[in-house]
């Protein structure tokens, strides 16, 4: 509860009328000064009713890709009986406010706006809660209180057309490595047979040893899969336009663009991040790690929305860190790693993976200068925008 300059400048009048009104016998100060403190009592007392409001949003779309259009509406109702509600109220979206109008809401009846949610960054908008103020008639106390929960409306980066997506790499026994386009099938591991499996697929022998029908479990060993790696560190992007670093949000873009295509070809995709990723407050309490971070495989969020959450970290020792747990892991056998001009020093780390990953490229975003041929044995693909990047991605797809 907060007390107007009126209310305060009303306040004191009150004290000081009662002071003199008592310490001269002047009755009239008295009643005066008593009728001053009256009207702030009875001004707190109003402000301090709490109006029975129920708040609802509806986000359309919650999630849009940059520069896309998207709308809140929000719709307030007065589940109270007894008196209308003459208030003030405003809603929270991203970093402006907008008037919401909630002058003489009788009980029973809602009020609807709509407007417009800003989509030209990306990132994660949140909307609300409302703030509704509630005031007295001679606008002396005023009481702001929240209503409804924030709800998030999810800016995703710009997504670019691929035309094609890395093919697989099948190992053979004797330890050649060969293209395969859609992996091969290898023996895996024996179960119990259901009605429905393929006569063709059970195992005789087995089966005839056990005294049950046993079939052959079979597993996809060479399907291709790709791991893009995003150097989210703020030592590879320094470069700012109005505080943004661009070549972050292109590479973004890159990273949004590959895990589409790769979603429509039907082939896994990893998205990682070099730095640890924080959870946000809707992600809590979902499994995460003591320390706030979240891991990759694990994330309870999608990769779009993962790439509309991403922020800069200050950890410039992360990629060494990165790398050796992808070296450790081999999540997969296409290595993509994204990052910026600062990060073109630190190339040998990426190219120190070439063994647990058949296939490696970089891609380099904003630097002022082409990255020299041959660097750390690496194809890398310089890139202003995350649309040029896609644009040259057909040349490098088989590397």
């Amino acid at each position: 509860m907060g007390i107007t300059a009126r209310g305060v400048g009303l306040l004191v009048a009150a004290v000081v009328l009662l002071g003199v009104g008592f310490r001269f016998a002047y009755p009239e100060l008295t009643l005066l000064g008593a009728a001053a403190g009256a009207a702030v009592g009875y001004a707190a007392l109003t402000a301090a009713w709490r109006p029975r409001l129920v708040v609802a949003r509806r986000a359309d779309p919650d999630r849009v890709a940059r520069g896309e259009p998207a709308s809140m509406t929000l719709t307030v109702r007065n589940t109270g009986r007894l008196r209308s509600a003459n208030l003030l109220a405003e809603d929270r979206c991203g970093d402006r406010s907008v008037p919401v109008p909630l002058l003489r809401l009788r009980p029973g009846r809602d009020t609807e706006v709509r407007y417009d949610v800003p989509t030209h960054r990306r990132g994660v908008v949140p909307i609300g809660p409302l703030r509704v103020t509630r005031r007295d008639p001679l606008g002396l106390v005023a009481l702001a209180r929240p209503y409804g929960a924030s709800t998030p409306v999810w800016v995703h980066p710009r997504i670019h057309p691929l035309t094609a997506v890395p093919t697989g790499a099948g190992r053979s026994l004797d330890g050649r490595v060969d293209g395969v386009p859609h992996g091969s099938i290898t023996f895996d591991s024996l179960r119990e047979y259901v009605v429905g499996d393929e006569l063709r697929r059970v195992h005789w022998r087995t089966s005839a040893r056990v005294g049950e029908l046993m079939v052959r479990e079979n597993v996809d060993t060479s399907l291709p899969r790709l791991v893009v790696l995003l150097d989210n560190r703020a030592a590879a992007h320094p470069q700012r336009v109005d505080g943004v670093a661009e070549s972050f949000e292109s590479g973004c873009e890159a990273a949004a663009s590959i895990v589409t295509a790769a979603h429509r070809a039907d082939l896994p995709v990893l998205l990682v991040l070099v730095a640890a990723e924080l959870a946000t407050s809707a992600e809590r309490g979902r499994g995460d790690r003591a320390d706030g971070a979240v891991d990759d495989e694990d994330h309870p969020l999608g990769p779009l929305d993962r790439l509309a959450a991403a922020e800069l970290s200050g950890d410039d020792d992360a990629l060494r860190a990165a790398t050796t747990r992808l070296r450790q892991d081999r999540l997969g056998d296409t290595l993509i790693f994204l990052t910026g001009p600062g990060g073109r020093g630190e190339l040998g780390h990426v190219g120190a993976l070439r063994g647990a990953y058949p296939s490696v490229v970089v891609g380099v975003f904003g630097a002022a200068e082409p990255t020299p041929a041959g660097t750390a044995g690496l194809v890398v693909v310089d890139a202003a925008d995350g649309a040029q990047f896609a644009a040259e991605w057909d040349g490098v797809r088989r590397w």
